[in-house]
């Protein structure tokens, strides 16, 4: 494997971030004065502790992928691993792909499987938010990794075809092929996905329903019915959540959501999510990731091009570490573009479902619960916020809610 100078910028850019984002989760800062005004010191506090670990294990994850695959890369032994799967398959090329992908499947599974235990499982249960057997978690966890290994081999089979059949233009296939696949995904998640981990149920309850219709009513949009996601089974949080696309469309609230919360901030948590419908989100998302996948897999193909010579036209098994690490630093380094984007629509969601619900009071309460209930972090650091936060702080959506019900008030 050769080094470009690709290379030494994504490994420094993510590098940088990895060490600030370290920096200031062990040393926040300062709390805001104005988060006094919505929580308690014990909150803020609470809140602190609680994601400390979270971000510590969340760094520590990719850090480890990291240096595990820039190893394997540029110390030969993706190429002798990639030799050695030629081998094992007789010559084949398509099994011979499958047997890297498989055994790098694996190896990455190995180092990811402790911190995503210790994170989803054993602080979960130390903090009272898992209501999940440790068979349950096992039985969850072994059903998104076969689903991620089926999908991941038949990707890597379809990309390496694409790239042996257009040496040149591969990366134009492969944004079109890799937008095509998010809007595959983002329409049939709800419907065949979802399903696999959870049940979901039209809301019984009239007061719901009846609501459900108020506010599609105000908003202009079909909305038929709201789905109700058996959450408690795993966890004592509550939230809610807009996903699909066309038929497949819905708003999911989680039990727990309409177990705890009183019906004034259900309305906001529906109104809320009737706003990513009414402004378009996810097609704005998806149209979004279109455009940056093309600028993603055309910077791909001049990394691959100068880092993996062609063997007899075809780039070896091994080509795959190259893709795999290269997709792992630019999705880290571009975590803050991904997330100004989101924070933006999330702001945009809140003005609306203000203007729907008329209710400034049931809003800023929903964010002072969600945040006291699920221990969010209301006190982020500026750089915590700004490369990690895919929605505004709980005190800025209270601030941007306040003040949109303002504006709607003159």
């Amino acid at each position: 494997m050769r080094l470009n100078v690709i290379w030494p910028v994504l490994i420094l850019l993510a590098g940088a971030f990895s060490l600030l984002y370290l920096w200031f989760t062990l040393f926040p800062g300062r709390v805001a004065p104005e988060t006094w005004q919505y929580f308690s010191a014990g909150q803020v506090e609470l809140g602190r502790q609680y994601n400390k670990m979270l971000r510590l294990v969340f760094i520590g994850g990719f850090f480890s992928q990291a240096v595990f695959l820039l190893w394997l890369v540029f110390t030969g032994r993706a190429a002798a691993l990639s030799r050695w799967s030629e081998q094992a398959a007789g010559g084949n090329y398509t099994a011979s792909l499958l047997l890297f992908f498989l055994a790098l499947w694996l190896a990455l599974l190995v180092l990811e499987l402790p911190f995503n235990f210790f994170s989803s499982y054993v602080w979960q249960h130390q903090w009272g938010f898992s209501t999940q057997s440790l068979a349950s978690w096992c039985s969850d966890y072994v059903r998104s990794a076969g689903l991620r290994l089926v999908l991941g081999a038949a990707g890597v089979v379809i990309l390496f075809q694409v790239m042996g059949r257009w040496p040149g233009t591969w990366w134009l296939a492969g944004a079109v092929l890799f937008s095509a696949w998010l809007v595959i995904e983002s329409y049939l998640w709800p419907v065949l996905v979802a399903p696999l981990f959870n049940r979901f149920e039209p809301a019984a309850d009239p007061a719901v329903v009846s609501m459900v219709q108020e506010l599609s009513q105000k908003a202009g949009l079909p909305v038929d019915q709201v789905l109700v996601m058996d959450a408690s089974r795993r966890t004592n949080r509550a939230n809610a959540y807009f996903a699909g696309l066309g038929g497949t469309r819905r708003i999911v609230l989680y039990d727990t959501l309409l177990r705890d919360y009183p019906p004034d901030q259900v309305r906001a948590v529906v109104a809320h999510e009737m706003a990513h419908w009414s402004q378009g989100h996810i097609v704005r998302g998806l149209a979004l990731g279109a455009l940056g996948s093309f600028a993603l897999w055309g910077l791909l193909f001049l990394t691959l091009r100068s880092t993996v010579p062609l063997v007899l036209g075809r780039y070896p098994p091994g080509a795959w570490a190259v893709i795999l690490l290269f997709f792992l630093l630019v999705s880290f380094a571009g975590t803050p573009l991904q997330n100004y984007f989101s924070r933006g629509m999330e702001r945009e969601a809140d003005r609306v479902a203000v203007m729907l619900t008329g209710d400034v009071e049931g809003a800023v309460r929903l964010q002072q619960d969600l945040a006291a209930k699920n221990l969010s972090d209301v006190a982020p650091a500026p750089f915590i916020r700004w490369f990690s936060y895919s929605h505004p702080p709980a005190v800025s959506r209270i601030e941007q809610i306040l003040q949109a019900g303002a504006q709607a008030c003159r």
